[in-house]
């Protein structure tokens, strides 16, 4: 079988940051993304969420320059104010043109 290499990029925050992030992946170059609710805590112990302890973590697939440019705009825009972490970790799949969005998707 063959595949390609990509990156999963796994974004956990607060819900309220949902739209936001989702519509930016669009712009950094992403193709798609899953969204998933779930609980947790982490080190701040903190929310600014309605719901305690309720979290969303958002995942797409995409090529390493825009894993990068994608982990770069979350640091730089959230992790200051916000109970955000992202993640990187290496996939392969199987339809790698699935996960490759046309030239000059208008980054951040």
């Amino acid at each position: 079988m063959l595949t390609f290499p990509f990156k999963l990029v796994t974004i956990i925050a607060e819900p309220v940051l949902e739209p936001r992030i989702t519509q930016e992946l669009r712009r950094l170059g992403a193709t798609g993304f899953t969204v998933v609710e779930g609980r947790g805590q982490g080190s701040r112990a903190l929310h600014a969420a309605e719901i305690p302890g309720i979290n969303v973590r958002i995942e797409t697939i995409v090529p390493p320059d825009v894993a990068e440019r994608i982990v770069d705009h979350i640091a730089r825009s959230y992790f200051t104010d916000y109970e955000v972490i992202a993640y990187l970790s290496d996939v392969a799949v199987v339809r790698g043109d699935k996960y490759r969005q046309s030239p000059n998707p208008g980054g951040l």
